[in-house]
């Protein structure tokens, strides 16, 4: 039986959903080993494709293609010095959103799924 004299309380001001789907899109982009990678990377401070692809492991055009990624959702930013282009954090919020993402699933611990991370 459904109480009718009971106040439903109001919800707190909440984010409006075409701001909330250009957030899960951007997540989207942030949902990949490589590019998750790239970010504890760059949050230490700035690095070349080269550089980036060498710790991840993977091709060079592959590397880019993940930072163009990001670099449209304005994650990242880039800044040439002569020949060299260096890619950096433009988004302060990454560090929070790596921050969390290494508190649950940080390197010695397993998911609830039991796939080790």
């Amino acid at each position: 039986m459904v109480d009718t004299n009971r106040k439903i309380a109001r919800p707190p001001k909440l984010t409006s959903l075409k701001s909330l789907g250009r957030a899960a899109e951007c997540l989207k982009t942030l949902a990949h080993p490589h590019r998750l990678r790239i970010v504890q990377m760059l949050l230490g401070g700035r690095y070349t494709v080269g550089e980036l692809a060498e710790a991840c492991e993977i091709p060079s055009h592959m590397a880019s293609e993940h930072l163009r990624l990001m670099q449209r959702c304005g994650f990242l930013d880039m800044e040439k010095e002569g020949r060299c282009v260096y890619y950096n954090v433009a988004e302060p919020h990454l560090a929070s959103i790596m921050a969390c993402i290494e508190a649950r699933f940080g390197s010695s611990k397993q998911s609830r799924t039991g796939v080790s991370a």
